[in-house]
């Protein structure tokens, strides 16, 4: 006959601590879901269009920058190369403020 082991009183309440912090978590989720049930699929991707014009902006502005100081001041130097790398160093410093930005109000609602 086979005889089955129950597992002791120690290990039990540690199975029924591990549930227990579970289904915490899984609660906690629910309650920050129903918090940010307003935003949607659409907000997600506005703030893909936020980050993605924050970097293209300067993008372009330093281009045009370069294209005009090329062909005031001609040399044998690209500003326009110049001009981009600058641009996009700037946009991806603009796009951080922003993400940094949203998620800091998103962590503020959790606390809450």
């Amino acid at each position: 006959m086979v005889e089955i082991k129950r597992a002791s009183s120690q290990r039990r309440r540690h199975l029924a601590d591990r549930f227990a912090d579970k289904m915490a978590k899984k609660e906690s989720l629910r309650i920050k879901g129903l918090r940010h049930k307003d935003e949607t699929v659409w907000f997600g991707l506005g703030m893909f269009g936020i980050v993605g014009w924050a970097v293209a902006i300067p993008t372009l502005i330093g281009i045009a920058l370069g294209l005009w100081i090329d062909r005031t001041w001609p040399s044998r130097y690209s500003w326009v190369l110049m001009f981009l790398i600058i641009g996009i160093v700037i946009g991806c410093i603009n796009a951080a403020y922003w993400v940094r930005k949203v998620r800091k109000t998103i962590v503020e609602d959790d606390d809450e």
